[in-house]
């Protein structure tokens, strides 16, 4: 049930958006929105197009009324709106915004940034959190600072005075192959790319500035991919991991959301310590990051052969705003840990709302 702070909440779904992520963002929202409480909230349903042009989606509003289905992905279409009246609080109502806004320019402060001055309750992390976990390169650097172990990686920024070549040459040099290259600043493997050769690195690396400027080349891991789920704000929880098991050669877009060739394996098939050393693990990387909310917290588990040790437990990335798709991870570990999904969403908002009002308090008294 939603937070006992407010009998009633408004709760706005921000959708679509303009990163590269937009179709996952629509198909997560479709989803949210019917599984949430009918009966406890005022579902307002809220699309961003491509361009960044503000719609309340009024099928989807009137589909939630009537009781009937909502299409797969929704269509950031209907009544055009603008931010303030967006975020203005409904009539006897409070009102929470969950942005399920994928990558940049949703997921990386910046939406955050404008609900902080909107002065209004969100679900998910501040802007620093949002901000540190999207950017790759500076994530992995805070990473470093706080012990938690990785691998090998570069970071490229583009224009800064090395050449792709000389990254090439770099890379080639200092990492291991597989090379993962990725834009630092994209969710959902988009622009991300699996190099197996020397003379597949520039065009992987030119593939990857065509989504941002900041580059990171990681050495590819011999491990099984492992995710966990936390939620909370200053007392966290961690969820049951779960495994992924790609369909492709790694586990790339196609794979999660066009042919869901992916098994995912919940929970995943560990021991009793190690679920409670990667839970612990997770949860390290939350407060590192300063997160708050939710996050998946992506890891690799190199266990090593008979010749060659294992490298344990490796951190891969952290997502503030993981997809809420019928194949995404987040809801999944967490029903398999106990919470469904109606009540993970209503403990998001109860986080939200308890979250504005100690932050308010705190301000109060400046």
């Amino acid at each position: 049930m939603p937070s006992k702070i407010h009998d009633r909440v408004r709760l706005v779904v921000l959708f679509g958006g303009i990163s590269a992520e937009h179709d996952v963002s629509c198909t997560s929202a479709a989803h949210l929105l019917a599984a949430a409480d009918k009966d406890a909230y005022e579902l307002v349903p809220v699309g961003i197009t491509r361009e960044g042009q503000w719609f309340r989606q009024d099928a989807a509003i009137a589909a939630l009324e009537a009781g009937a289905p909502l299409p797969n992905a929704l269509e950031p279409t209907g009544t055009p709106v603008n931010a303030v009246e967006v975020l203005a609080a409904g009539e006897g109502a409070q009102t929470v915004v969950l942005p399920l806004l994928h990558g940049p320019h949703g997921e990386d402060g910046t939406m955050q940034g404008l609900l902080e001055l909107a002065n209004v309750p969100y679900v998910g992390s501040p802007v620093l959190g949002s901000a540190v976990a999207m950017d790759k390169a500076m994530a992995k650097t805070v990473a470093a600072s706080a012990g938690i172990p990785q691998g090998a990686w570069l970071e490229y920024r583009d224009g800064a005075g090395q050449s792709v070549e000389q990254l090439a040459h770099q890379a080639d040099a200092e990492l291991d192959y597989p090379i993962f290259v990725k834009p630092a600043n994209m969710g959902s493997s988009v622009g991300i790319s699996k190099v197996t050769e020397a003379g597949q690195l520039v065009p992987a690396i030119t593939k990857a500035l065509q989504y941002d400027e900041v580059l990171v080349l990681e050495s590819g891991v011999l491990g099984r991919e492992i995710e966990v789920g936390v939620l909370g704000d200053l007392d966290i929880d961690a969820s049951l991991p779960g495994e992924i098991l790609p369909g492709a050669d790694f586990y790339d877009y196609d794979d999660k959301y066009v042919t869901g060739g992916a098994v995912l394996s919940i929970p995943a098939e560990l021991s009793g310590e190690q679920v409670a050393e990667v839970q612990e693990l997770a949860k390290r990387v939350f407060r590192a990051y300063r997160l708050s909310g939710l996050a998946r917290i992506d890891f690799f588990y190199d266990e090593g052969t008979a010749d060659r040790p294992g490298a344990g437990w490796l951190l891969n990335e952290a997502n503030t705003l993981p997809g809420f798709t019928p194949y995404s991870m987040y809801p999944k570990v967490w029903e398999a840990s106990g919470l469904r999904y109606a009540e993970l969403i209503d403990r998001l908002v109860d986080i939200a709302i308890k979250r504005h009002a100690r932050r308010a308090a705190i301000s109060t008294q400046r």
